[in-house]
């Protein structure tokens, strides 16, 4: 073991809980939930560029909305980060850090149309939905409960966010 590789696994050692999951449980989870995390952030950025970009005749409704949501996710990062910690694991320290570890793209473009960024919200909400499912499942199978059950509340406010995106950019009215 190297100096460096010693010097990690003491840091490791101090930071890290007594937990009743396993040791590739917990490393397992807390890679999850730090992608999650990483996506997080992103989608909150993402939607905060949208909603300080947005520009057309409905404006407000949009810009409240895009607020709304972009409140809901920045509320989800310290449950995140928290659970992390709580199985004695270590996440997220920088903006490195979550560059490295997203999925989900950035849109640095100087304009962009308003229903073309509520399917791009849309589009990138339905990815995060999916890897909340797919972590949900990693907790679950481990018999961490009280991930599954943070999980199963933002797996509903996703669904909730891609339903108002997708109403709010329909184009027709539904007779």
């Amino acid at each position: 073991m190297t100096t460096q590789e010693t010097i990690r696994s003491a840091a490791e050692r101090r930071l890290s809980l007594r937990s009743d999951l396993s040791a590739a449980d917990t490393q397992d989870i807390a890679a999850g939930l730090n992608r999650l995390l990483a996506d997080t952030f992103t989608l909150y950025l993402k939607t905060k560029n949208f909603h300080w970009h947005l520009s057309g005749p409905h404006f407000r409704d949009y810009h409240l909305m895009l607020d709304d949501q972009a409140a809901a996710l920045i509320a989800m990062t310290d449950p995140l980060a928290e659970r992390v910690r709580k199985l004695g694991r270590t996440t997220l320290r920088s903006v490195g850090d979550i560059s490295r570890r997203k999925s989900l793209l950035e849109n640095e473009a100087d304009y962009v149309e308003p229903f073309d960024m509520l399917a791009e919200l849309q589009e990138d909400t339905r990815h995060f939905l999916a890897e909340l499912r797919g972590v949900h499942g990693i907790c679950s199978a481990a018999g961490d409960v009280a991930s599954t059950s943070l999980i199963e509340v933002w797996i509903d406010e996703a669904e909730t966010r891609i339903w108002f995106l997708y109403e709010a950019g329909r184009s027709t009215p539904l007779l």
